[in-house]
């Protein structure tokens, strides 16, 4: 009898699953249809767009599957719950962790794919979508100053960003040539980005500025250099030269994961320009993002500990229920993924450590409510 309502349940879960899927999917993407428009209107063509969508699906799988799986978990089991099947059972003898195995079992392989997704396919889409985009010309103008890392693809200028938060910008050092001959160093402790789409014009107003001019003839002797300070220095950067160039440097989401931990052990080889004063952050950094691949990953199997027990005790058909309890559970959980990502600055904190925190938590409250049911 268990077997075949272990038969029952697990088809009629995959079913609602991949309903969820779809829908949750088509959701994520709406947002791009828009950019899709703005494409065609740029005379992209067609298969090209759907290209660039398709190497992005990786990525939106990662959030959709657990997504999916909590929501999927809670309405089955309400409905199952409210029609009183899960009591039949009971009286039969057939204990809850017997009626949970399939649906657990189902989490731990989704478990898997996430992560083969996460660790592999993932960050190579990632990169292969910034390449595109970058040869046509159409990659975030800001994505093209890399944090830690000198960008000399400008023509007469090579420029360094510390942190960029939106479209401010920190610790900046921008170095101004003629030829081999450095003209000018300017170190600046803050700056913001304007863009001028139809010229492709990035605009840098650099704040908190101090300038070195050089002497020309002789500018390794620092003692010959005039310093300035300044409170403001507009800087202007002509995309059409850069986006000529068709190397592009991979950025921490752009590594698989093998390549992500030999970056966190050795920063500064995988990361030669950097500062020292911004090795600790960036390491902090990869290792957030790690983190967060493994734990994204293992929320399959979390949300289902945990969803089971929630779903049989909500006792309701209506499937708004189970919506908003797993509205709440993912806001909190992906709660502490952005909290992870904004304490990268304090990494005596261990922002690693933070993803872990809702699946940890998820898990020893779903095996609770569990053994207390059973």
């Amino acid at each position: 009898m268990i077997r075949v309502f272990n038969r029952y349940l697990l088809g009629d879960f995959i079913k609602g699953f991949l309903v969820a899927l779809v829908v949750l999917t088509f959701v994520m993407y709406v947002g791009a249809v828009v950019q899709a428009i703005d494409y065609m209107s740029r005379g992209i063509s067609g298969p090209l767009i759907l290209k660039i969508f398709a190497l992005n699906i990786p990525f939106t799988l990662s959030f959709v599957i657990p997504m999916s799986l909590l929501t999927t978990v809670l309405l089955h089991f309400g409905r199952l719950s409210a029609d009183g099947e899960i009591v039949a059972m009971k009286a039969c003898g057939v204990s809850l962790w017997q009626v949970a195995a399939p649906i657990l079992l189902c989490a731990v392989l989704l478990s898997l794919l996430c992560l083969y997704i996460n660790a592999e396919l993932s960050p190579r889409s990632h990169f292969a979508r910034r390449q595109m985009l970058r040869a046509l010309g159409e990659e975030d103008p800001l994505a093209l100053l890399d944090e830690g890392r000198f960008v000399s693809d400008f023509p007469g200028l090579k420029i360094y960003v510390g942190k960029k938060n939106g479209l401010q910008l920190e610790d900046i050092i921008l170095y101004q040539f003629e030829g081999t001959n450095a003209l000018a160093e300017v170190r600046a402790r803050s700056g913001r980005v304007a863009f001028q789409e139809e010229s492709r014009v990035m605009k840098i107003d650099l704040e908190h500025v101090r300038l070195t001019e050089f002497d020309q003839a002789d500018p390794h002797d620092l003692s010959k250099a005039r310093t300035l300070s300044a409170e403001s220095y507009p800087v202007t950067l002509d995309l059409q030269q850069m986006l000529k160039k068709t190397r592009i440097f991979k950025k921490p989401s752009d590594m698989t994961f093998g390549e992500l931990v030999h970056a966190i052990r050795n920063v500064r080889q995988v990361f030669p320009d950097i500062l020292e004063q911004n090795v600790s952050r960036m390491r902090a950094k990869m290792a957030v993002d790690a983190n967060q691949r493994l734990a994204l990953a293992l929320s399959c199997f979390s949300f289902a500990l945990l969803g089971i027990p929630l779903g049989i005790r909500s006792h309701r058909k209506e499937s708004s229920i189970g919506i908003g309890i797993a509205l709440v559970l993912l806001f909190l959980f992906y709660l502490f993924i952005i909290l992870s990502d904004a304490m990268v600055d304090r990494p005596q904190w261990r922002p690693d450590l933070i993803p872990w925190v809702p699946v940890m938590s998820c898990q020893v409250v779903g095996f609770s409510l569990l053994h207390r049911n059973r």
